[in-house]
């Protein structure tokens, strides 16, 4: 319900709403961990909840909990709004959750307030539901504002041709500020510089500290290889699926810090390849990790 670091691109947003000048087709564009979705709910928020009892605190950017709008989304029962994102289980965002994106935005407002699709991880979309996508961003209804949020390149050019481009940036300084902010604790005070210096966004920030209280991890003072060795020891990377790409980004951190010579390049290849092929083919990983245990006792 609070949104940090990004005021600057909500009052931008906002006075384009209030101008009638907000495009209907957006893609918020940056690295993962941002809070490119936040920002598209508190600019939702604001919007709708304009005229009702308990509205959107626009001075300190903050979503009142008791305000309509807020409880209706909560409860997935909002009339002006509907999200789409990776289902459980799925890899993809699948061409029948655009369908019934179709339908919703076929049917009739309940009511004279805009409506707003929410679209995260569009990178997802393949590329039947992505053609399907086309179509709906080529014949917008009236009064529907489509928000579609981008973590990397993978996403079709005619899909951003369509759309007006947000690229949300946050300085590695920032992300560390707001971080502070959220978990009100200093984060110098628990992880060390090598690892902290590797992690940009507050979500990585985030759920790299996450990751070392859930397990109860000290990652101010242990060594990215004793920490790597205590995650495959201990079964880290088969425990929370959640987790893997951080375990995965320990991995290409060590491959990075220790490139003494063209075997270590190589290493580091097949490594990726191996994780690329698992991630694809939903291959055995217990062999992967053991392989790589003993790799980095020996080095």
């Amino acid at each position: 319900t609070n949104l940090f670091g990004l005021n600057v691109y909500l009052d931008e947003l906002i006075s384009l709403y209030e101008n009638k000048k907000l495009p209907k087709k957006i893609i918020f564009s940056g690295s993962k961990g941002l809070g490119k979705c936040t920002l598209a709910l508190h600019l939702i928020n604001c919007i709708l909840s304009k005229d009702e009892d308990f509205p959107y605190d626009i001075k300190n950017n903050r979503i009142n909990t008791k305000n309509k709008s807020y409880k209706l989304i909560l409860n997935k029962s909002s009339p002006n709004f509907y999200l789409i994102d990776v289902q459980k289980d799925k890899k993809n965002i699948e061409v029948n959750q655009i369908r019934n994106l179709i339908n919703f935005c076929n049917k009739s407002s309940f009511n004279v307030k805009p409506r707003f699709v929410l679209i995260d991880d569009i990178e997802f979309m393949n590329l039947n539901s992505s053609n399907a996508m086309l179509k709906l961003l080529e014949e917008p209804n009236n009064n529907i504002y489509l928000i579609l949020i981008n973590n990397s390149n993978k996403v079709l050019s005619t899909i951003k041709s369509r759309c007006l481009e947000f690229k949300i940036s946050l300085s590695k300084n920032e992300s560390i500020e707001i971080f502070n902010k959220i978990t009100n604790q200093d984060i110098e005070k628990l992880i060390n510089k090598n690892l902290l210096s590797y992690y940009f966004t507050t979500g990585d920030l985030l759920n790299l500290y996450n990751f070392s209280v859930n397990n109860q991890i000290d990652l101010k003072n242990i060594t990215l290889k004793d920490l790597l060795i205590k995650i495959i020891d201990d079964n880290y990377y088969k425990k929370e699926n959640l987790n893997l790409n951080l375990i995965y980004s320990f991995v290409q951190m060590y491959f990075i810090t220790n490139f003494k010579s063209q075997k270590n390049f190589l290493n580091y290849s097949n490594f990726i390849e191996s994780v690329g092929n698992i991630k694809r083919f939903n291959l055995d990983i217990e062999s992967l990790f053991i392989q790589f245990r003993h790799q980095i006792t020996n080095d």
